[in-house]
């Protein structure tokens, strides 16, 4: 799992000194209200506490309101850089994540993220730059489009017979309690021979509910007495009814052992989710060989022909399904895996519903469409984006890889489970409004937002439209999906854009590989240098084409930025290598400019390697309704014909360059690709490919001597491929990279650290590395390391007096001691208490700006130092033995008794250690 802890561990790998990185830690409640709040000297803001003690320290915030349950991980970032991914609590509001010897010094520019979404502060802070929701371009929905030749979302001919079976819980690796074998079946009445199967998979929503409470909800599992499990697999009945009308068999599974579970999951519980559908599959495989085993309802459906699968999952539930597409294809190393027995199914396609990817790790050769919710408010940042971009030249490419922006939905009403006024248990719409601001976007009233069954009944076509082509097989479908620009009437009124690769896309110009750029800059996806970055990170909104993934600098993941001020700034993009579009029928761009902007208009033409030059059109973007809290920076897929450059007399074999010239006055755009396209859909024949699967070693760290241990690598399938390793280093985030070549069996990826024994408290390291596909590959598991575990005991800190008697204006001092160094800071809380007998000390006998800085409160009204929320984090600087308390008085000429104040040391909650003496501080009067 992730952390943010590290001890001094020296890594001698191929690449770099590992780095430890940041993670996952238990479950706390948060402690009661009302008790005071540690103020270090250098404060964190409001909502963010240091707690704890040794190993467990830990940073926690605490939301303001509940953070619901959901798909997208909860991140702490520090200045741009993951600090790592913290546990929730059981009251939905309290974070913590395991600090370890981070410092609090490095702990600036705090911030809370999700999905790209920003959790500890409004959104509307920063209102001072120019944002778009002042565009009034962005009140308006898109035009329709055309309708496309046939329509998946009318509904079949076929009755449907609805049930539900419940088999034996499974164990599955790294989850202590069983997950349910549950599933909802709806499929044909009537219907003759063997049907093809579409499975779904929910993602990550609360477990359980306490029915007639409006919002108890939580994340257990088993559900607790006195309440049940919110039934998310029931909420797609509406589109297996369609599917079912339609003439194919259909099951939703239950997965809330997995949600309940997956927090401590390395890889957020992808692999566990890929096991369940498996197992699931493999019982429709043995009902299939034997009828008389199925359940009643599997009994009444016509048989199952498990040689056309379709997988469909939402949320996290996508990214399960996109590894029981690999895992079927590709087997997982045994002992993560949670299913052992032979594949006897085939999957067709997948289709992924606002799907996180965590690992950026799509299958290339498993044709997809996923769909992206333009409002979506938890995995906001639209990551699912990767499932298209990530596949470009990692393998044959003839798989279509199809994304479908659907303008105004948001990401839980796509399942009726989770939509207020159609769930079983509490629901809400994950796109939280301000009132005083509302989104002009995503809104509940905005013209472009979508009502929950209008999303729904979107959804359903074009979950249909995927299964008729990559399960049925009918090309008239394809012009929904690819980019050309139709839609499917019943998914009306919503507006829907699509735009692909693969299929019978051919040479591809992308700025990915090898590439000159004149006339534009050739900029990165991902890079903390804003002069590199092809976003500006003060731009009002995202772009699902750069989503975040584990560094702060990617190699290799970049685009075209063109910027103009005058029409006929030309922008020439030209390969190593020239491209051959013989085959292609026209040029598809992917191209993108800012949201609310109409009228971007850019000549296109291509010069051979002879020089000569064919000018193709003129195509036309607009950008997508947007809003500093959307991800609409989205590429609209255009494309011109080759008709001209034939005509011409061009070399199409031999395409040396590119050239987009704006003709509109001033503007900004983004060239993601550019292919060859032609119509029609290929056969599609997963290549043999090598797996790479990266594990995890857990050392003691020993007491002398140096010790060297490996990264653990598991490198399997067949076939030779390419992947790139980036090493994480643990102050910035950023990754030292190599591109290398990987065989089955071979320690292509070898990663010696050494572990140096001492006898110093210290804390955990992770040294983590994470792969990526590049070409003719595919990553499992994609991040691991090994961790170097602590194994000496922490100090013991004791209070003492230095100066403990004084009068006023002097400084009361205690110093707080350990008897050995250790290799990291040792922090100890410490708490004025409230006197037993005579005078105590008051918020007006101390420096006021020590009251300030310790305490955050000021001198009036004069009250007792006790009720002042003095309760403050020492530290004892590493390699050092002691540091001082001091408590500066203020001299006065009002004639006082001697006054006094007490002074404990405390555990995280703020109570005094019961076995360690509390002091008192005495304070003689002046005047």
């Amino acid at each position: 799992m992730i952390r943010a802890r590290r001890i001094c561990v020296t890594a001698v790998a191929v690449l770099a000194a590992l780095a430890s990185s940041p993670g996952l830690v238990q479950a706390q409640q948060p402690p009661e209200a009302g008790r005071p709040t540690a103020q270090a000297e250098n404060g964190l803001p409001p909502g963010w506490r240091l707690t704890g003690q040794g190993e467990a320290r830990e940073l926690v915030w605490r939301a303001p309101k509940t953070v619901p349950m959901g798909d997208a991980r909860v991140e702490f970032h520090a200045e741009g850089r993951l600090l790592g991914v913290p546990q929730a609590g059981k009251d939905g509001r309290t974070f913590r994540l395991d600090l370890g010897e981070a410092r609090s010094e490095e702990l600036t520019d705090l911030q809370v993220l999700a999905g790209g979404r920003r959790l500890d502060a409004k959104e509307t802070d920063g209102a001072a730059r120019p944002r778009e929701r002042d565009s009034r371009a962005a009140e308006e929905p898109p035009a329709p489009l055309p309708a496309g030749g046939v329509d998946p979302g009318k509904p079949g001919s076929y009755r449907t017979v609805t049930g539900e079976y419940d088999l034996d819980p499974v164990k599955l690796p790294g989850f202590p309690a069983p997950v349910e074998m549950r599933a909802e079946v709806v499929a044909p009445q009537g219907a003759t021979g063997s049907r093809p199967l579409a499975l779904f998979l929910h993602g990550r929503h609360s477990t359980c509910y306490k029915p007639g409470a409006e919002d108890d909800v939580t994340g257990d599992w088993p559900c607790p007495a006195g309440t049940k499990p919110i039934p998310s697999h029931k909420g797609y009945l509406r589109d297996q009814q369609l599917l079912a009308s339609q003439g194919y068999v259909t099951v939703s599974i239950s997965a809330n052992g997995i949600n309940a579970q997956d927090s401590d999951a390395e890889d957020a519980g992808a692999q566990a989710r890929s096991s369940l559908v498996r197992q699931h599959l493999a019982r429709w495989a043995d009902w299939s060989a034997r009828p008389s085993t199925a359940p009643a309802v599997v009994r009444e459906a016509p048989k199952a022909d498990l040689s056309r699968v379709l997988l469909v999952g939402h949320s996290r539930g996508g990214e399960g399904v996109n590894r029981a597409a690999m895992d079927s294809l590709y087997p997982p190393p045994a002992a993560q895996d949670g299913y052992r027995g032979p594949v006897r199914w085939k999957v067709r396609g997948t289709v992924l519903i606002g799907p996180t990817i965590f690992g950026q790790n799509p299958v290339a050769d498993v044709p997809s469409v996923t769909i992206l919710p333009g409002c979506d408010g938890d995995v906001s940042d639209l990551q699912g984006e990767v499932y298209v971009d990530g596949t470009r030249g990692v393998s044959k490419g003839t798989a279509l890889h199809s994304a479908v922006y659907m303008v105004g939905a948001n990401h839980n009403y796509f399942n009726s489970e989770w939509t207020p006024g159609q769930a079983e248990a509490p629901a809400w719409d994950d796109f939280s409004d301000d009132e005083e601001a509302p989104d002009p976007v995503c809104s509940p009233s905005a013209a472009t937002r979508l009502t929950a069954d209008q999303q729904h009944q979107a959804g359903a076509t074009y979950i249909a439209a995927a299964a008729r082509l990559f399960v049925g097989g009918d090309d008239r479908v394809l012009p929904l999906l690819d980019g050309s620009g139709r839609r499917a009437p019943s998914a009306d009124p919503a507006r829907v854009l699509t735009h692909a690769v693969g299929a019978r896309r051919g040479a591809g110009l992308l700025p990915d590989g090898p590439v000159t750029v004149t006339g534009a800059e050739l900029c990165s996806a991902i890079d903390p240098d804003p002069a590199v970055a092809c976003l500006d990170p003060e731009a009002a909104g995202s772009s699902p084409h750069f989503a975040w993934w584990e560094t702060q600098r990617e190699t290799g993941r970049r685009a075209v930025a063109l910027k103009w001020s005058t029409p006929g700034t030309a922008a020439r993009v030209s390969p190593a290598e020239p491209l051959s579009l013989a085959a292609s029928k026209d040029l598809a761009l992917r191209v993108f400019v800012p949201p609310n902007t109409t009228g971007t208009k850019l000549d296109v033409a291509v010069t051979d390697a002879s020089g000569r030059r064919a000018a193709l059109g003129q195509v036309q973007v607009d950008g997508l309704p947007g809003s500093d809290r959307t991800s609409s920076y989205w590429a609209r897929e255009v494309r011109v014909p080759l008709t001209a450059a034939a005509r011409a007399g061009l070399d199409l074999k031999h395409v040396k360059s590119l050239e987009l010239n704006p003709r509109s006055q001033s503007g900004q755009a983004w060239l993601m690709d550019a292919w060859g396209w032609a119509p029609g859909t290929p056969a599609v024949k997963p290549a043999a490919l090598p797996r790479v699967d990266i594990g995890r070693t857990i050392v003691q760290e020993g007491d002398s001597g140096t010790r060297t241990y490996r990264v653990p690598v598991e490198i399997s399938g067949r076939g030779s491929g390419q992947v790139r390793v980036y090493v994480l280093d643990p102050d910035t985030g950023l990754g030292t990279d190599k591109l290398v070549t990987v065989r089955p069996g071979s320690n292509a990826i070898d990663v010696p650290v050494e572990v140096k024994g001492d006898t110093r408290f210290s804390y955990d390291v992770q040294h983590d590395i994470v792969v990526k596909a590049v070409r003719n590959a595919v990553v499992g598991s994609h991040r691991g390391g090994v961790t170097a575990q602590n194994d000496d005991p922490e100090p013991v800190v004791t209070l003492t007096p230095v100066t403990d008697r004084v009068a006023e204006g002097e400084t009361l001092t205690w110093r707080m001691s350990v008897a050995e160094a250790a290799d990291v800071e040792i922090w100890q809380p410490v708490r004025v208490l409230g006197v037993l007998e005579g005078a105590e000390l008051s918020t007006k006998d101390v420096d006021p700006q020590w009251l300030l800085d310790y305490s955050g409160d000021s001198p009036d009204p004069e009250r007792p130092l006790s009720e002042a929320n003095l309760w403050v984090w020492m530290e004892i600087p590493a390699g050092t033995t002691s540091v001082e308390f001091t408590v500066p008085t203020v001299r006065d000429q009002v004639a006082e008794p001697t006054e006094s104040m007490r002074l404990a040391l405390t555990d995280w909650d703020a109570e005094p250690l019961p076995d360690r003496p509390v002091l008192t501080g005495t304070v003689l009067d002046a005047s």
